[in-house]
Formats: C-alpha cells, structure tokens, sequence
C-alpha cells in the first residue's frame, strides 16, 4: 500500500491535471494556452525542418520503387509486342499463302489439272540455267522431270531434275527456257523465250502474216503427252510488237502472269487434261479474283482431277489434246533452248 503522503501527492496531481483540462476544454484561453503555443510553434518548426531534411531521402527511395514498377512494366509491354509482331507476321504469311493456294486451286479445278502443290524454298541458279528454283517435294511425291509447274496466275516453269524430297525448277523467265505458245482466241501459234528478265519474255510468231496486237493473252499450245508443258496454261500477256505482217520475223514482248519474284506456293502438274481447255482458265480482263469451287489435290487417295470431264467452254471450242499435240512445237523449242 502507499503511503498516506503518496497517496495525497498523487490525489493533488489528480485534481490539478482535471483542472488543467475543463479549463482548456472551455476555450483554449486558460493559463496554459501560450504554453501550449509556443510549443506548437518549436514542435512545428522542428516537424517542418524534419520534412526538409528527410524528403529528399525518402523521394528518392520511393522514386527508385517507382522506377523499377516502370522498368518491370516496360519489359512486359516489350515482350508482349514483340509476341503481336511476331504473331502478325505469322498471321500475314498464312494469309499469303493461302491466297497463293486458292488462285491455285482455281486454275486445276478450271483447266481440270491433276497437280501436287510444293513451296518454294531456295532460289538459285543451276546447271546452265540462271533462274531456277528448289521446291519441297520430289520423286517420292510422284514428281518427275519436264513436268510442268504452275501457281495461281499460270505458268512458272518445268521441272528440271528431282531428288526424293526436292526438284529443280527452271523458270519461265530463264534464256534457256522456251515454250510453244498460241495466241487466246486464235490459233496463231509461236515461241515463247525467256529473256532474263523477270517481267519480261518474248514471242515470235510461225506465221509472219498472222495478226497479233497489244493487250492479246498468251496460253501454252500443249506438248505431247502434257510434258514438258501442259496445253492452255497461261502464259502472260502482250505489251509490245515488233515489226509489221509480212516480215520475215514478228516477235512480241510479253509481260508473264506469273510474278517470278514472288513465287512460294506452286502446283506440279503431274497429269493433264484430257482434253485442252484452250483459253478457259485465263481470268476475265481486269478480273482475277474469280475462285471456284476447289479441285481435289493430285495424291493416291484424291479424286483426280484430270479423270472428270471438264465444263465446256461457251466461249471457245475445245479441242482433244492428241491433236495440238500432234505439231511439235514445244519439241522444237526445247531443242533450240538445248542448243
């Protein structure tokens, strides 16, 4: 127990702060009121020059937090737009290529072509010609040599020798290339070599007289058996000629359909038709983005193409293969590229 002086002393100290506090509550103007400014006032300077002295420290450590959050935020979005640009160009290359496999489609389902469709996958030359190039499939896909290669706006080439996963391919534009041609809606037959150039190939009429203008549509005159070139595959269009009917020679320059810079999916045409489809598988004027139903793809378990009859043309009369097989022309222009 405490003692009786203890227990006054703290008695007083009871009443005394009791006191202190009804007289501050009752206005703030007691006797203490400039004691408790004046330290208002050294406390308030003391916490003012504290902030001023330590703001700086911890700014800066909340500065570095912040930084790392924009850091570790700046790496996510980086990754993640690299992950959409990646993706975009995946998304694009499929687009292309399956716009490249539908004009595909269009020229076997029109022209009734059995074909095996293959990628582009090096480009270079090969042997003793310039522009050729390597596509993914070969003997064990059925392929074989001189047959021919097309993509979806007409001819590219013929196959020039194969392996059991890949085959070469020489390419129209190549100047060791030649095809026997026919002018579209005519049989105004001639040479077509090409020049070197990738846009540019040239046509050199049999008969001097035969009529020819700028703007006619060139198709492959067929070879026998459908090797090396199958009949009415276009071919490309005329742009320009050279010398008037009657000379001894008339040749025009013709523009290809075939984009030869932009090659990646193409069809080896491993049967043609049986009969030519002369001039039904080019595009109408101004018009290429006709697709009809799709044609089934040259394999062991597909329907084959080449064995259906094929639409007749209301345009153009078909005639049977033997017999525009039956003038040798591309004979005569493989053995003048051979030379």
């Amino acid at each position: 127990m405490f003692s009786r002086r203890t227990r006054v002393l703290l008695a007083v100290l009871v009443v005394a702060s009791l006191t202190f506090v009804i007289l501050d509550l009752r206005g703030g103007e007691g006797p203490f009121a400039t004691v408790r400014s004046a330290g208002a006032n050294v406390l308030g300077g003391l916490e003012r020059a504290a902030a001023t002295v330590f703001s700086p420290v911890i700014g800066a450590g909340s500065w570095f937090s912040t930084l790392r959050d924009q850091s570790s935020q700046i790496e996510e979005l980086s990754a993640e737009n690299e992950r959409l640009q990646t993706e975009l160009q995946i998304l694009t290359n499929d687009r292309a290529r399956a716009a490249a496999l539908d004009g595909l489609l269009r020229v076997a389902s029109v022209g009734q072509y059995r074909f095996v469709p293959a990628e582009v996958i090096a480009v270079g030359p090969a042997q003793d010609f310039s522009w050729t190039v390597t596509i993914d499939a070969g003997r064990n896909d059925g392929i074989e040599q001189d047959m021919s290669v097309i993509n979806g706006a007409g001819l590219v080439g013929r196959v020039l020798k194969t392996t059991a996963s890949t085959s070469t391919v020489v390419l129209l534009v190549d100047q060791g290339s030649a095809v026997g041609g026919r002018v579209a809606g005519t049989d105004e037959i001639g040479i077509v070599a090409g020049t070197g150039s990738q846009d540019s190939l040239e046509f050199e009429l049999l008969d001097p007289m035969a009529d020819i203008r700028v703007g006619d549509a060139l198709v492959t005159f067929g070879s026998k058996g459908g090797r090396p070139y199958a009949p009415g595959l276009p071919i490309g269009e005329v742009v320009k000629v050279r010398g008037t009917g009657g000379m001894l020679t008339r040749i025009a320059t013709v523009r290809p359909y075939a984009d030869m810079s932009t090659l990646s999916i193409v069809g080896v045409v491993t049967k043609p038709p049986r009969e030519d489809p002369r001039d039904s598988v080019l595009p109408a004027r101004g018009d290429v983005s006709i697709i009809p139903s799709p044609a089934p793809l040259g394999g062991d378990g597909d329907a084959a193409a080449g064995d259906e009859e094929p639409a007749p043309d209301a345009t153009a009369s078909s005639a049977p293969a033997e017999e525009t097989a039956a003038v040798p022309v591309d004979e005569v222009a493989g053995s003048e590229a051979e030379q």
